[in-house]
């Protein structure tokens, strides 16, 4: 899996573009990718048949992690498994490079947690004061009880909107006598012979959640002009038959 930017550790397989026994070419699309800012397609590095993939759709992959083994053509010599294991070792060594400056980049500390955070995820629990421990009580909605992007700034939200509503309801209620709760109707869509309910793809549902941050975030106004066109309705309404009469189309 290739390096797609400094905050992005991971990358969700929508789709494969081959399947197993098939020939790929050089530069040839293998997989289609997806992560928090973009979507994408992955390239193979070498030519030859796809023999195994390592990881099925909607499957989570970490940068540097190999998700497809492709068998080349031609005689292996003596030489070539010396020089993979080099090439793999320069690459976690690599990898181990960038993992250790996005951790001292980041002020949450992981070590207390077995659970898995994206820098995504860690560098917006650093700003927001979200110590470690709190960050593990998160429900998350990604595979395997992830926390996504959507998951902590919903977390965020409530956190931040819980203080106000527990202070407002002590001033309207002082009394330490208990409420009868209101009983909630959930929403049931109305389905009939001619319509059906499918589920939104992944990027819709990104699309949903930005116009939702939009309404939350942004300010949204309507302006309304008025103007007098009492001349032009006149005149329209004299010369509507005629002009119907002429080119058989109503003027609108």
């Amino acid at each position: 899996m290739p390096k797609m930017g400094e905050s992005v550790a991971e990358a969700t397989i929508i789709s494969w573009h081959k399947e197993i026994g098939d020939f790929i070419e050089l530069d040839e699309t293998v997989i289609e990718i997806a992560t928090d800012k973009v979507d994408s397609e992955v390239p193979s590095t070498a030519e030859g048949k796809l023999v195994q993939k390592l990881f099925d759709v909607d499957h989570l992959v970490k940068v540097g992690e190999v998700f497809a083994i492709i068998e080349t053509d031609g005689e292996a010599s003596a030489e070539e498994p010396a020089s993979v294991e080099k090439n793999v070792e320069t690459v976690a060594a690599n990898i181990e490079e960038e993992i250790v400056e996005i951790k001292e980049t980041i002020s949450i500390d992981n070590s207390e947690s077995e659970r898995f955070y994206s820098p995504l995820v860690r560098s917006i629990a650093s700003e927001e004061g979200i110590p470690i421990t709190e960050l593990d009580k998160i429900t998350g909605s990604g595979k395997e009880n992830r926390i996504t992007k959507n998951d902590i700034l919903t977390y965020i939200k409530s956190r931040t909107q819980a203080p106000t509503t527990s202070k407002l309801e002590a001033i309207a209620t002082p009394s330490p006598k208990a409420e009868t709760p209101k009983k909630q109707t959930p929403v049931v869509a109305s389905v009939n012979g001619d319509n059906e309910i499918i589920e939104m793809d992944r990027m819709r549902k990104l699309i949903a959640d930005h116009m939702v941050m939009s309404k939350q975030t942004s300010p949204h106004v309507t302006s309304f002009v008025e103007a007098d066109v009492t001349g032009l309705v006149n005149w329209r309404n004299s010369v509507k038959e005629s002009f119907k009469k002429r080119e058989g189309e109503n003027i609108t």
